[in-house]
């Protein structure tokens, strides 16, 4: 397993992160737990989750499915560099209240320790805010997130969907209190959706943030999707079927296929080696749902792709390039 720095941060992480968003809806808790001691048992010491996940009616799952893992011992715990997600609304349905969502320092006062039960540890070791909010002022926000650093509760602060110019605002904010700030920016990434590429990635780069891809695969459309349903009798179905019904995006899927069965390689795998070696890049997250898919991410860290690769791979999916050269002159 290679370990890189997250961000400007003393932590070492994996350069692959375990994704959990599946253990609860997707997979039993049985299967989560032999899944995470296989991704701990490869050196994978990076475990991204957040209160939500679970969803609807089981909001929270998640993060109990990982509570009992550490609960059987063993230095899982200790071992795992822990990160979780605040933001949505936690309340049972019909049963929201004014307060129980989003950024105020009162629901990150209540989410963290939530979030602590269900897991069952006394700290969080990367605490993200899962998406912007707008009514909330950073001062507010970092004096909440001050006190839980002092309290021990969490280590770090990191962010998750923020645009680049609410990466600077949270930071520089961060500075003028003496606070350490985000080290972390969780955002979609992945060839075909490259538009972090202008302003995001800059900005994390720039303050020193991690990046932490999601949806690396983009929803299973850089998987083979297109070989998949051809050969092996599947039916695309949700974003794979609208991509696969539009002309253009089917032919660039077959162009990006035939590229990589020219170079004996495995499309998911491909996708995400091209990712570890974009610049900014921790490591993206990997979310399996089964043995077998977490094997296929690992055999990703020792794929060296060809030059001939990297250029097809840019071709088929140019980037937007940076800003402002995308949009001006």
């Amino acid at each position: 397993m290679e370990y890189t720095q997250l961000g400007r941060t003393g932590l070492k992480v994996s350069r692959l992160v375990l994704g959990t968003m599946n253990f609860g809806p997707q997979t039993n808790e049985s299967d989560s737990h032999a899944i995470m001691d296989s991704a701990l048992g490869a050196g994978l010491n990076f475990f991204d989750t957040a209160n939500v996940y679970g969803w609807g009616e089981n909001k929270g799952r998640t993060e109990e499915i990982l509570g009992t893992w550490f609960a059987q011992g063993g230095g899982r715990r200790d071992k795992v560099v822990l990160a979780t997600k605040m933001y949505g609304n936690m309340a049972a349905e019909g049963e929201a209240w004014p307060n129980h969502d989003k950024l105020s320092a009162v629901n990150i006062r209540r989410s963290v320790d939530a979030s602590l039960k269900r897991l069952q540890t006394d700290h969080i070791d990367l605490y993200q805010f899962h998406h912007v909010d707008r009514n909330t002022p950073f001062d507010e926000i970092w004096q909440a997130i001050d006190v839980l650093v002092q309290q021990g509760k969490i280590l770090y602060a990191g962010s998750s969907n923020f645009s680049g110019y609410k990466i600077a605002q949270a930071n520089e904010q961060a500075a003028r209190r003496g606070s350490l700030g985000l080290v972390s920016e969780q955002c979609i990434y992945n060839l075909v959706e490259r538009r972090a590429e202008m302003e995001v990635i800059p900005a994390a780069q720039e303050y020193g943030l991690g990046v932490i891809p999601w949806s690396p695969l983009h929803g299973g459309l850089l998987g083979g999707v297109i070989k998949k349903t051809t050969e092996g009798g599947r039916r695309a179905s949700g974003r794979a079927a609208d991509a696969l019904a539009d002309p253009a995006t089917r032919a660039q899927l077959q162009a990006y296929e035939d590229l990589l069965d020219k170079h004996g390689l495995e499309p998911g795998e491909a996708a995400l080696a091209w990712l570890l070696t974009r610049p900014g890049v921790t490591g993206p997250i990997v979310g399996p749902r089964t043995a077998e898919q977490l094997d296929s991410a690992l055999r990703a860290l020792e794929l060296d792709l060809p030059e001939a690769v990297l250029t097809g791979l840019d071709e088929i999916f140019p980037g937007p390039g940076p800003s402002p050269e995308a949009f001006a002159w």
